[in-house]
């Protein structure tokens, strides 16, 4: 399933292991999510740290695009 696909209100995992609840249809690099990270926060994710969609108790791994991998790659060498 690719980041596009993902429809608001659709649990995710995020690649650190937080979950996340997606609050729009948006398509491209971020998303808008509220995350149950340490504490709740409602704030834009990127596309790329999505790692699984969780539809009808299911995970799902999610395919990246190359354009959002290529965008993983220069955020990690800003933060790696």
């Amino acid at each position: 399933m690719k980041t596009n696909d993902l429809k608001k209100d659709t649990r995710v995992v995020l690649s650190n292991g937080w979950y996340a609840t997606l609050f729009d249809n948006a398509k491209g690099d971020t998303r808008l999510a509220m995350v149950e990270g340490y504490v709740c926060e409602t704030g834009s994710i990127y596309s790329h740290d999505i790692a699984y969609a969780i539809i009808d108790g299911v995970e799902i791994p999610i395919e990246h695009t190359p354009k959002q991998l290529k965008l993983k790659k220069m955020v990690g060498a800003f933060y790696g």
